[in-house]
């Protein structure tokens, strides 16, 4: 059993993660700011209710606590967002972080999960993504995660401080329990938008743009079970605490879905028929984004368990109408 901190653990990916650690009996602490989550979806372990930018409360924090790993999801993620306020992003992505992680090494604290994601290899050159493939990001959201990266390789030479980056693809589904799911505010995944149209709480679905050159024209992606995510994550944790070396893994399916293909699986998953709505090519859009997650496999031995859209749909739906349906 380990002693273990994760941020951000109150979002989606970091509750789903809390409920895995405690599953495995790790004794399990919860920071939070609740800017964008609900303590409710932390179902145990020690929850702290503070942001990360307060470094007097850090210092209170680890002079009080020997932790033997961080796992860190407090990141903000809406890609438009970042475009319009990059000083939040910067602020909260990367100088949180760095804040952060300069505190860890303070105390001696040297393991540490990262949560990164695939926009920080931009537009693609080729599919599928590898973990080699240039890094050039698009936007605020996509820098503030690679600039982390390049903090944590540097750190990773300089004072041996040892790190996992994990570069997500599109999370998607909910705990196959319905204890908790995805519940972002204002929502940008199109599986959940999905769902929320099949339920009645939206009209409609939109579907940006028809035209890219793709099997019926709407664009593909690569859907990865949050539960899997985190299983790869824990893979990641114990690779350091039994003193790996640093390492970054794409985390992804492996295999696409186009926009229309997500909507028509989610017609047969719920029996009803969603309406849609057809809209502009977003600019920043690439047509197909999968992943390469061949090294993570290889070296951790890890494989997805839900790779099934069907499966992974089916389990987001039980979540939307646990809570949500009309």
């Amino acid at each position: 059993m380990a002693k273990i901190l994760v941020t951000g653990g109150a979002g989606y990916i970091g509750s789903h993660m809390v409920l895995m650690l405690l599953e495995k009996k790790h004794d399990v602490f919860v920071l939070d700011n609740l800017s964008n989550s609900s303590k409710n979806a932390v179902l145990g372990g020690n929850l702290i209710i503070a942001d990360l930018a307060d470094s007097t409360f850090l210092e209170q924090l680890f002079a009080a606590n020997s932790f033997d790993a961080v796992m860190h999801f407090a990141g903000y993620i809406q890609v438009g967002e970042s475009v319009i306020s990059p000083k939040k992003y910067y602020q909260n992505n990367l100088c949180n972080t760095l804040n952060l992680v300069n505190i860890l090494l303070k105390y001696n604290i040297k393991k540490f999960i990262f949560s990164s994601s695939a926009a920080v290899y931009g537009e693609p050159k080729y599919t599928p993504i590898d973990i080699n493939h240039p890094k050039n990001p698009l936007n605020p959201y996509g820098q503030s995660k690679l600039m982390v990266e390049k903090v944590l390789k540097d750190y990773d030479k300089a004072y041996d401080f040892k790190s996992v980056s994990l570069r997500y693809f599109n999370a998607s589904g909910a705990d196959p329990l319905t204890r908790i799911g995805e519940c972002h505010n204002p929502e940008s995944h199109l599986i959940p938008l999905v769902l929320q149209a099949a339920s009645g709480r939206k009209p409609s679905v939109n579907i940006f743009g028809n035209d890219y050159p793709t099997k019926d024209g709407t664009c593909i992606r690569d859907y990865i079970h949050v539960v899997d995510l985190c299983s790869a994550h824990l893979l990641a944790l114990e690779k350091i605490l039994s003193g790996g070396e640093s390492a970054a893994y794409n985390l992804g399916n492996g295999q696409g879905f186009s926009v229309l293909e997500v909507i028509k699986t989610a017609e047969k998953v719920t029996k009803k028929t969603i309406p849609i709505v057809q809209s502009q090519r977003r600019a920043g859009d690439p047509a197909v984004l999968v992943a390469d997650s061949s090294l993570i496999m290889a070296s951790l031995s890890w494989q997805p368990k839900y790779t099934d859209l069907a499966t992974i749909i089916e389990h987001a739906w039980k979540w939307e109408i646990k809570n949500h349906k009309k």
